[in-house]
């Protein structure tokens, strides 16, 4: 028997005012889009932003349905129509911001598992990282230079 020790490592900015220029304005646009959301149930908002290598800015937010796993995550719509949409295109960037109706969020939100395998996916399938940016209404905003710190047994293709 052996231990192994997997460790991640993350980037922590005080504020949304510290990101880079092109960072912030990503951000910006995921928190414009988050308050489009459709979440009646949960009253929980997400915004997702993409920015493409081809220069596209591609948005996502959370579309909740009375029949709950029918649902989607701002992360997976956005990830999803950048598929569809530009299919050759690679993300080199993803912002994701959330706020709850019912209380404010300090804390930097993460993608939920099922986005972490979607991301994980497209990261595997164009063979270079996705920097993510992530945050919750407020406060501080974590990036992570890939997938890999979020997901470090990521599942893929290769196990099929």
């Amino acid at each position: 028997m052996k231990e192994i020790s997997v460790t991640s490592s993350f980037l922590v900015y005080d504020s949304l005012n510290e990101l880079p220029n092109d960072v912030q304005n990503l951000m910006n646009q995921a928190i414009e889009i988050r308050k489009k959301a459709y979440a009646p149930y949960s009253q929980f908002r997400v915004g997702a932003a993409l920015l493409l290598d081809n220069g596209k800015i591609v948005l996502g937010s959370n579309q909740e349905n009375a029949a709950y796993p029918s649902g989607l995550c701002a992360e997976r719509v956005a990830i999803f129509h950048a598929g569809s949409v530009y299919p050759e295109a690679k993300i080199l960037k993803m912002a994701i911001t959330a706020a709850s109706d019912t209380n404010q969020t300090q804390a930097p939100i993460p993608p939920c598992g099922s986005c972490r395998q979607s991301i994980a996916e497209y990261e595997i399938k164009q063979e270079t990282p996705i920097e993510i940016y992530f945050m919750g209404e407020i406060g501080e905003v974590y990036k992570s230079t890939s997938l890999k710190n979020l997901l470090p047994f990521m599942f893929d293709k290769k196990f099929l």
